[in-house]
């Protein structure tokens, strides 16, 4: 019954009870949002470099360097001559090197030439057809096959350029396989080998060994002594550099957390003025209802059931609150995700509810409630209903 009655009285004052929820819906929204967004960032970012010791492109912006060959979302440094590249792939504390070779692009996705390890390194198979053999044959990503609507023996006009707006090419490539679904970069990629890049432009036919060019070599390295001579002697003795993708990656994350951290702050700050609007929503009813609970009380309602009443209401009115900003969160998380694809390839695909850090917001939540209704449950304790009923 307390319950019930607690529900109509938030229904009974709705603008008092609007503005506490719709402030507490936001702070709550503005938080879980960003527990999401900070959590799915910094998983995708270490997922996509795990096993990547060094990149080798050329030289530029190390972080523009580790977006363009690592992640695919930013405009290469340049390229490197795939003879320069060579003694440094074939050195014995190589484990593994995966050669990067593109300049062109389908429907604005990249067209990447490479060799079959790249996919594997990242743990996808054929879930169609085969690998490519011959120039100008192309392996789908799992993202590009389901949206661009490809499929085995598809031919496409690839563009020059990134931005799907380029000048296209004459040869069409043609599908012969589509990789499994990772949730790693690899799905939104077009793969063909480093020679049909280098055919498809003009007179790659007649170069040499020489001419022939590449945009970044991924290499994993058998122990941990090239990650720290290697950079120096590359960038002294060649026209490369060598980059560490965790470096550059932490250096990243830590400029996106003091972001993150001061909208954090802010949403907790909408959270406390929530909590003010609840305590002034409670103040103002127990100074509007004193009859109302005096008469309770001579009806047989004990001191805690009042007590209880103002409490459930807080409660209702924050657990309302929690849960439409938890709502809103999961619309925004969406929202910035099919940006996020449509811009960069990377999407959020974690919708669930996170125990450990929204379940603590949860119970923040719930004391802040408790708070604000303390000093109105404390007055409704200590009601003189004599008094209250004397000068109604």
């Amino acid at each position: 019954m307390i319950h019930y009655i607690a529900r109509k009285n938030l229904t009974h004052r709705p603008l008092n009870a609007l503005l506490s929820w719709v402030l507490l819906s936001a702070g709550v929204a503005i938080i879980s949002l960003l527990i999401l967004l900070s959590e799915q960032v910094r998983r995708q970012f270490e997922a996509n470099i795990e096993g990547i010791d060094m990149v080798m492109g050329a030289k530029g912006s190390p972080l523009q360097l580790i977006l363009s060959a690592v992640y695919q979302i930013d405009a290469p440094t340049g390229n490197i001559r795939y003879d320069e590249a060579l003694p440094w792939m074939r050195q014995r504390l190589v484990k593994q090197a995966i050669p990067l070779a593109y300049g062109d692009s389908y429907a604005g996705y990249r067209i990447v030439g490479t060799t079959p390890a790249y996919w594997e390194h990242y743990g996808a198979a054929l879930a169609q057809g085969r690998p490519y053999s011959e120039d100008f044959e192309a392996v789908l990503g799992a993202k590009v096959a389901q949206r661009l609507g490809l499929s085995l023996g598809s031919t496409f006009l690839s563009v020059h350029g990134t931005g799907g707006e380029g000048e296209e090419h004459e040869h069409p490539y043609q599908v012969v396989g589509v990789l499994s679904p990772t949730g790693k970069v690899v799905d939104n990629l077009i793969l063909c080998s480093l020679e049909s890049v280098w055919h498809m432009h003009a007179h790659a036919d007649e170069s040499t060994e020489a001419e022939r060019e590449i945009t970044a070599v991924l290499f994993e390295f058998r122990s941990p002594m090239p990650i720290v001579q290697w950079p120096r002697q590359v960038a002294e003795n060649t026209d490369m550099q060598l980059v560490s993708p965790e470096v550059e990656v932490n250096r990243l994350l830590t400029l996106l957390g003091v972001g993150i951290e001061a909208l954090t702050w802010l949403g907790w700050a909408i959270v406390a003025l929530a909590a003010l609007s609840v305590f002034v929503a409670l103040y103002r009813a127990l100074e509007e209802r004193r009859y109302e609970l005096a008469l309770m009380r001579t009806l047989g309602a004990s001191r805690g059931q009042v007590v209880r009443l103002l409490l459930y209401e807080s409660l209702w009115l924050c657990v309302a609150g929690f849960v439409a900003g938890l709502l809103i969160s999961r619309i925004g998380l969406w929202a910035i995700s099919q940006a996020a694809e449509r811009e960069l390839r990377l999407s959020a695909d974690q919708y669930g509810f996170r125990w450990g850090q929204e379940g603590g917001l949860l119970l923040i939540v719930i004391a802040i409630g408790l708070l604000a209704a303390l000093i109105p449950a404390w007055k409704a304790y200590r009601l003189n209903i004599a008094q209250t009923l004397q000068y109604a």
